[in-house]
């Protein structure tokens, strides 16, 4: 039986040491990033609680909205001047989180309102509650840029939310590489 010298032990210890270094580095940091582009009100109270959930848990968390899901972020007291097109688009689109229609069983529009009820029986917070403690407890909210251009939203019309900015997809790729999850709605 051969017996290892003491130098085999700490070139060993040197290359796993290293190794561990290594896949510490990759191994992301603990941070979630949430894609956003559904813009239905089930899909967006989902984020959300999701988003809360891994704040819990001391996990930073940034939400990046993109096309549909963009209209939940519009405050419907504000307004901000546009081209034809792009008050065409805003006149279809819904005006904030209150506005967002169901994934599924839209009952002639009373969907929503019968999901809010149900929610608020069984104890819920409701989106907008959900979207302030997420404020509070410091989920980040990105914005994509293009998508804003696209579907004619403007920073003017956005609610005020503290830790809200506009970037392009290259800023979420960049988030998705630092994070040890990513989830996509």
């Amino acid at each position: 039986m051969a017996v290892m010298e003491i130098p085999d032990i700490d070139k060993k210890i040197a290359d796993l040491t290293a190794r561990v270094d290594s896949l510490e580095k990759s191994a992301g940091n603990d941070r979630l990033a949430i894609g956003v582009m559904q813009g239905d009100l089930d899909s967006t109270i989902a984020a959300f609680i999701i988003a809360l959930g891994a704040v819990a848990y001391d996990i930073q968390v940034d939400m990046f909205f993109t096309f549909w899901a963009i209209a939940a972020l519009r405050d419907p007291k504000k307004s901000a001047k546009k081209g034809l097109l792009d008050r065409m688009f805003g006149l279809m689109l819904p005006r904030g989180s209150r506005a967002l229609p169901l994934s599924k069983m839209q009952m002639a529009g009373i969907g929503p309102k019968m999901i809010r009820g149900v929610m608020k029986h069984h104890g819920v917070k409701s989106l907008e509650e959900l979207m302030k403690d997420a404020a509070e407890y410091g989920v980040r909210i990105h914005v994509c840029e293009m998508s804003m251009g696209v579907m004619g939203f403007k920073a003017e019309e956005m609610m005020d939310y503290p830790n809200l900015d506009y970037v392009g997809v290259g800023t979420f790729i960049n988030l998705i590489s630092e994070s040890k999850q990513v989830i996509f709605l």
